[in-house]
């Protein structure tokens, strides 16, 4: 696979816009907890919004992460096809983080929307 430009110019930009990507960081946290199948990865993924990830976007996804070396991929040759994702060591660190930012914003919230509610007054009276 060829390396894109971007990727040239600024790899790391691109690995934090994949790890905090709307269905990227919710596939970390949800990885944290355990190892899932593709179907009941989107479920779990899928709880978090008003909408649920799309069967194609939840798969750009993970190979998105998986590239990145975030998320390993373990395809069971059985039948009917079994796949199972899991963080790797690397992934789990990275969602550690992805967390911890998480549990911030959840914490902070009412500090973010105060300000937000200074700020739109102010530049009202202007």
């Amino acid at each position: 696979m060829a390396v894109s430009e971007v990727e040239a110019l600024c790899p790391h930009r691109l690995v934090l816009e994949h790890v905090t990507s709307r269905w990227g960081v919710l596939v970390l946290i949800e990885l944290l907890e355990r190892s899932y199948r593709f179907s009941e990865l989107r479920r779990a993924v899928s709880r978090w919004g008003d909408r649920g990830v799309s069967e194609k976007m939840l798969t750009q996804t993970l190979q998105t992460l998986e590239r990145d070396g975030l998320v390993h991929r373990d395809a069971k040759p059985v039948i009917p096809p079994r796949v199972d994702y899991s963080l790797t060591d690397l992934g789990r660190e990275a969602a550690e983080q992805v967390r911890a930012l998480t549990q911030w914003t959840h914490d902070r919230m009412d500090d973010v929307e105060k300000a937000r509610r200074t700020y739109d007054e102010t530049r009202a009276a202007s």
